[in-house]
């Protein structure tokens, strides 16, 4: 068992890491939020039980001499805990490609990663700075995080966004900052990595999440060949959740029948049909990449869907009268059950093609 504290566990970039670390066995995540470093006593007992720390806690916006403070404090208290503690846990430092720069922020990167390099020395400690570009990803907050936070937010609440200075971005997605950290820790990887992102203005961002708003509030599930096209599409996606659920679709009936659409995409990927008797459960699993859709044919089921590490469940009534889906957003725990006192007939589509090898499917009870 791998023991791995987060600190600013509950920040974009800790959430992303901590949902990716839920999938992988003989994993145990140590939880660091404010109330950790709030007392001694909690901090020594994180520190004490971590084989490895991902130090993210930190500001990164405010009054310029508190940003630098702020943190500059934190890295001091965390080394403080492992010398108490006399621990010489794997360090990983979440440093930025910003980092050169004359600002609060950047001077307390640079500090904070020499403050942690020079404890690791002394004690003979792994230490690792992961250079990070500009990170985006489900769930961030608007405004804060991410410009891309902020259109997606913005696009979801059929806003108009605005570009305020059109500079170029190099876009990671946190679960791959995520992919990052485990195999770091996992290799003992020591020393300055750098995450290289992708390259796109800031303007090209609006012009693709534009593009994908329109297409799928008609409907249509946009082309999603490339990862940041996917990445983008899933972090569009989760701020339509739930308000946007369950989307109803246009039944077409004459006299030999009636006729509806369940799925419009350019994209191909897998659909199946399955029945199940009445009080069965399918699914409780989540994905972090795969688009997914649950739509009823037949019957009358109650679709549940909760965002990971979170308690609140969100709740969809559907049947087969009114054909209707609802898309999982990633990093949500959903299932399925048979509410209804007939069999439940259920169309499943997913983007992409099921590959045994990469199934990106982890099991997890709403």
């Amino acid at each position: 068992m791998k023991r791995i504290g987060i600190t600013g566990i509950d920040g974009l970039i800790g959430w992303h890491i901590r949902c990716f670390l839920n999938g992988c066995p003989n994993i145990q995540v140590l939880s660091g939020n404010r109330a950790t470093f709030a007392a001694n006593d909690r901090l020594d007992e994180f520190v004490a039980g971590a084989d490895a720390i991902v130090h993210l806690a930190g500001m990164n916006r405010g009054n310029e001499h508190e940003i630098e403070t702020t943190n500059i404090a934190l890295t001091e208290t965390l080394i403080g805990a492992c010398e108490r503690a006399r621990r010489r846990p794997h360090i990983v430092f979440a440093s930025s490609i910003h980092v050169t720069r004359d600002t609060a922020y950047a001077r307390s990167k640079r500090l904070c990663a020499q403050l942690i390099d020079e404890w690791a020395k002394r004690r003979g400690a792994r230490f690792t700075t992961l250079v990070m570009p500009h990170v985006f990803g489900e769930c961030g907050k608007p405004f804060y995080n991410s410009v891309v936070s902020t259109f997606c937010y913005q696009l979801a609440g059929a806003q108009t966004p605005r570009i305020v200075q059109d500079s170029t971005l190099e876009l990671v997605h946190a679960q791959s900052v995520a992919e990052h950290v485990f195999d770091v820790i996992m290799n003992g990887r020591t020393g300055e990595i750098v995450i290289n992102g992708f390259p796109i203005t800031v303007s090209d961002v609006l012009k693709k999440l534009e593009h994908f708003a329109q297409l799928y509030r008609n409907q249509i599930v946009p082309p999603l060949g490339t990862e940041i096209d996917l990445a983008l599409f899933n972090t569009y996606r989760s701020y339509l959740y739930p308000a946007y659920y369950p989307v109803a679709v246009e039944r077409k009936t004459d006299e030999r029948g009636s006729l509806f659409e369940a799925v419009r995409s350019l994209n191909g990927g897998q659909c199946f049909i399955s029945t199940s008797k009445p009080d069965i459960t399918r699914g409780n699993h989540y994905h972090r990449r795969k688009v997914e859709r649950f739509f009823v044919l037949e019957g009358k089921a109650t679709i549940r869907i909760r965002k990971l590490f979170s308690n609140e469940v969100s709740e969809f009534v559907v049947c087969g009268d009114l054909p209707q889906y609802v898309d999982m957003p990633t990093l949500h725990t959903h299932n399925i059950i048979n509410t209804g006192d007939t069999t439940l007939t259920t169309l499943f589509w997913a983007h992409e093609l099921f590959d045994a090898a990469r199934p990106d499917t982890y099991r997890e009870q709403v």
